[in-house]
């Protein structure tokens, strides 16, 4: 019998960012390894990845976080891919990969999902989801549609974290709570339901859908070409792994609905978990959650990617136009009341329209970058709020607190502008690769380390600071919230005129 520290490394695919990172048992964060997802835009609302690079960097982040952590392959007791949900990751019917995969912020069948969803009573008392523009179904029917003879090639399909462990282990496994989240799952019974292939049209997809697994399940072990290709040991334990959201929510300790859990990264995801399921005039969805519970969901890419973009695109040369280090002391410096210019965070797509786009609105010449910056800052957090609002509806009442992660922790004065829009406290986390830690415990549980979410929760994580709201700010921004709103009201029969003026310039 041995005590040797246990060490669990997680891929966590992120829409913008890719990290490998490696956690002990007790929740520390050994090292971090990352390269930036490197998205393939050939037409607009196109955005894709070729897998044989992906996997390429993947081995090389591997190797890179095992010689920080000084560790080697041996040495790691499990892993555990996370990943970006929705988008999709299709085999050939040799088990090959054929194509590039489709990221979650693609948006090119927005057409298809608008006429998806304006039906969606008929399926939602077996899916109980929304149709969203990036969901496995509505991709399959896009590519079916537009480019037949891909479609025609496919025979597998898989989520971004179930492709990864392909290539780790050479299994073709699809975990429940992606599948669940993409509108191919009845949440009755956590299996396929052919009703939802034949709404979608798809009907032949429904033998292409891998056998389900559960988050903790062991999904075979490393191969001797993955640890040719990452240094991590043959026979390496590999376990199911977790959608991102669920890796986040589990990492902070959001395992009941006295919390939400908000991740502001790439995507604007806010969740809680339940023992109901929410309603179809909740616009929420509803998923399965790896402790049996189902996660409600409000969620968009209306989020932090917004600013990353907004800075390039203030420069000519496509640098930034200003250091995180700077920002945050602009933060700090002005209040609520610094700018009163609106931001709409939809770059990437819109949760309020599937035809809207990103804008500011109240420019004027005495208008400066800064307060144009700051209000960027101030629309991706009116973003969540208007999906936080959404949750409240669905449960009743105010949650005790908002644990939040994402990239949006590096900055403290960004967090307290998140507690000061949602009038409620916000907590941080210790540390700081939620993804990471998320897949850690996925992988304790798993392996039976912990005999549950809440005990490795209690073993490995713990609480870094509390952001209480200030009345004073928070009255301000009710105001500018509710000036957001309405402005998006007004828009609302609008944004079909801009995207078919836009689609007539493309032609």
């Amino acid at each position: 019998m041995t005590n040797a520290t246990k060490h669990f490394l997680t891929i966590d695919n992120g829409g913008t960012n890719t990290k490998v990172i490696i956690v002990d048992q007790d929740g520390r964060q050994l090292s971090v390894s990352s390269f930036p997802t490197d998205a393939i835009e050939r037409r607009p609302g196109f955005r894709e990845v070729n897998p044989g690079q992906m996997w390429r960097d993947i081995g090389k982040a591997v190797k890179a976080a095992l010689e920080s952590a000084g560790l080697d392959g041996s040495q790691i007791d499990g892993v555990v891919p996370v990943g970006h949900g929705k988008g999709l990751y299709v085999l050939g019917k040799d088990g090959k990969p054929f194509m590039d995969g489709i990221l979650s912020s693609d948006s090119r069948a927005a057409d298809l999902a608008n006429e998806f969803e304006s039906r969606v009573a008929e399926i939602y008392p077996i899916s109980h989801q929304h149709v969203m523009v990036m969901q496995f179904p509505v991709l399959l029917r896009w590519l079916k549609d537009n480019e037949p003879e891909q479609y025609a090639r496919i025979g597998h399909v898989l989520s971004n974290k179930d492709f990864i462990r392909h290539f780790l282990t050479g299994e073709i496994l699809e975990e429940r709570g992606d599948a669940s989240g993409n509108n191919l799952v009845n949440l009755e019974t956590g299996e396929y339901d052919g009703r939802l292939f034949d709404f979608f049209g798809i009907p032949e997809m429904l033998e292409c859908m891998p056998k389900l697994v559960s988050a903790t399940d062991r999904c075979g072990s490393i191969t001797a070409e993955a640890a040719a290709n990452t240094g991590l040991a043959e026979g390496t334990p590999v376990y199911a792994g977790l959608f991102d959201i669920d890796a986040c929510a589990l990492a902070t300790g959001v395992l009941s609905d006295d919390i939400f859990s908000i991740t502001a990264g790439t995507w604007n995801i806010n969740v809680f978990p339940s023992k109901t399921m929410a309603p179809l005039d909740g616009g929420c969805m509803n998923s399965v959650f790896p402790t049996g519970n189902t996660l409600v969901e409000a969620s968009s890419p209306t989020s932090a990617g917004n600013l990353d973009y907004v800075l390039r695109m203030m420069t000519a040369d496509g640098s930034k136009a200003a250091s995180y280090d700077e920002l945050g002391a602009m933060l700090e410096r002005t209040d609520a009341k610094y700018t009163d210019v609106l931001f709409f965070p939809f770059l990437y797509g819109s949760n309020v329209n599937l035809d809207a786009e990103g804008a500011f609105i109240g420019l004027r010449s005495s208008s400066e970058r800064d307060q144009l910056l700051r209000a960027v800052y101030e629309g991706v957090v009116f973003a969540h709020r208007h999906h936080v609002e959404q949750l409240l509806r669905v449960l009743g009442h105010k949650p005790k607190a908002i644990r939040i992660s994402g990239g949006v922790c590096n900055s403290d004065p960004w967090v307290q502008m998140f507690a000061d829009v949602l009038n409620l406290p916000v907590e941080t986390v210790a540390v700081t690769e939620l993804g990471g830690l998320g897949g850690a415990m996925c992988a304790a549980v798993g392996s039976g380390l912990y005999g549950s979410f809440q005990e490795a929760f209690g073993n490995m994580s713990k609480l870094a600071k509390r952001f209480e709201p200030h009345a004073d700010q928070t009255a301000v921004y009710d105001r500018k919230f509710e000036a957001y709103e309405a402005l998006l009201t007004a828009l609302d029969g609008g944004w079909a005129a801009l995207r078919d003026m836009q689609n007539s310039l493309e032609r």
